[in-house]
């Protein structure tokens, strides 16, 4: 097959790992390790990060070698902000810290979707956490009430980047409605064209848990936008998207006189 691939023009072209575009996180909410391993051998090529979701690597049976197996296969493994959240509403900083050494993970996940707490002290853990760790740290509430203008948005990004966050993950939950889109789970335009005009959308990893959120970045934004919030075994069919190799997409890359 890749002596066909080779024989397909006007496909795009991908940067190889470590990338810094066209990033792909995938949601793992409580895959077993033989899943994980079955995971990796497929797709640890079009995969970047692993987030286990929420708080389900408390529970999840043999979290510590699922996690080895991810590294081995060069994924970049985090928790999920949510766990951060629940260790922080209970005081338990320093205890999260050695979790993480602990568990051998470079990554960490910084929220406040659903403990809302001080911006100022969120900034003060991106500052804190960085020093240690790589810094993900996610912009928008989980909750349907919580709306925030475009400019809230953008000077949350803002000031997170600034404090040592090295991406910022626009929410949108598993489900797709909220955040950055809207109940019915389309895309809120006015937003999104406002967080890409003022923070750049390589600043941004978009959550985009359904086919239509993943397919109008791509159209949108190009092959390499980072997308996020992947189910694992979707992880095939989004790099068909973003190669223009799936019907959503198949228009998008080809020169005029092919269309």
């Amino acid at each position: 097959m890749k002596k066909v691939r080779q024989l397909l023009t006007h496909i795009p072209e991908r940067p190889s790992k470590p990338r810094k575009e066209g990033l792909t996180m995938v949601m793992d909410k409580g895959l077993s390790l033989r899943e994980a391993e079955d995971f990796a051998e497929v797709g640890s090529e079009y995969a970047d990060f692993i987030k286990l979701g929420f708080g389900t690597s408390v529970i999840t049976p043999d979290v510590d070698k699922k996690i080895k197996a991810y590294h081995k296969a060069g994924l970049i493994v985090y928790l999920g902000g949510t766990l951060f959240e629940a260790f922080i509403i209970r005081g338990l900083y320093k205890e999260y810290v050695e979790l993480l050494k602990e568990s051998g993970i470079k990554m960490a996940e910084i929220s406040d979707g659903s403990y809302e707490f001080e911006h100022s002290d969120k900034l003060e853990y991106i500052r804190k956490l960085s020093k240690e760790f790589t810094v993900v740290s996610e912009v928008g509430s989980k909750k349907k009430n919580i709306i925030y203008t475009p400019e809230q948005w953008v000077e949350m990004m803002k000031s997170e980047l600034d404090a040592g966050s090295v991406k910022v993950i626009a929410e949108a939950r598993e489900s797709g409605t909220v955040g950055i889109y809207n109940d019915d789970g389309s895309v809120n335009m006015d937003l999104i064209k406002t967080i890409s005009k003022e923070i750049g959308f390589n600043n941004v990893l978009w959550e985009a848990p359904q086919k239509p959120q993943q397919a109008w970045f791509i159209q949108n934004f190009g092959a390499n936008v980072n997308l996020g919030n992947i189910a694992p075994n979707e992880i095939i069919a989004l790099e068909s998207l973003r190669l223009g190799l799936r019907s959503d997409t198949f228009f998008s890359f080809l020169p005029a006189e092919m269309k």
